[in-house]
């Protein structure tokens, strides 16, 4: 479920995730930074989660956290109408959300949660829209996450 008002369980945590406006490329700040976008959340299941050690791709890494999340069909619309790209995978509406700062992570009473999140868990995420891209779509950094339910590990698995 996206909500665009309310988001009162994360906001009252305490924790600060913000980029400073000091310079961009070595300009003056225009406040195009994540500090002057309005944030959402969303809730969804885990897919993957890097959120203790930066996400790799072909082998290096990226320099960002992330987590991948399954989302209900009203809330991948949502997203979607807001030039989010939403990637089906099996019938699953998937979205990726990072960030290049670590993400403070809190369990369902609001005390840090440590550890990746499991595979399968519920979570509630704090994110912010960049600017469009014409051919990426509209960015989804990644600010708070809650995790609702843990998911267990399923009998006999190793975690790899």
């Amino acid at each position: 479920m996206n909500i665009d008002i309310t988001f009162d369980d994360l906001e009252e945590l305490d924790y600060t995730n913000s980029i400073p406006d000091t310079k961009v490329k070595g300009k003056p700040a225009t406040n195009r930074g994540r500090n002057s976008m309005a944030a959402q959340v969303i809730e969804g299941i885990v897919n993957f989660s890097n959120i203790t050690a930066h996400d790799v791709y072909n082998g290096q890494s990226t320099g960002k956290f992330s987590m991948t999340i399954t989302m209900d069909p009203d809330a991948a619309e949502s997203l979607a109408s807001q030039g989010v790209k939403i990637k089906d995978y099996q019938g699953n509406m998937q979205r990726k959300f990072s960030s290049k700062y670590g993400v403070k992570t809190f369990d369902a009473e609001g005390n840090p949660f440590n550890g990746e999140v499991p595979f399968n868990s519920k979570v509630r995420l704090k994110y912010k829209l960049g600017p469009a891209h014409p051919v990426h779509g509209v960015s989804t950094y990644l600010d708070a996450i809650k995790v609702l339910e843990v998911a267990e590990m399923a009998e006999g698995s190793d975690d790899f």
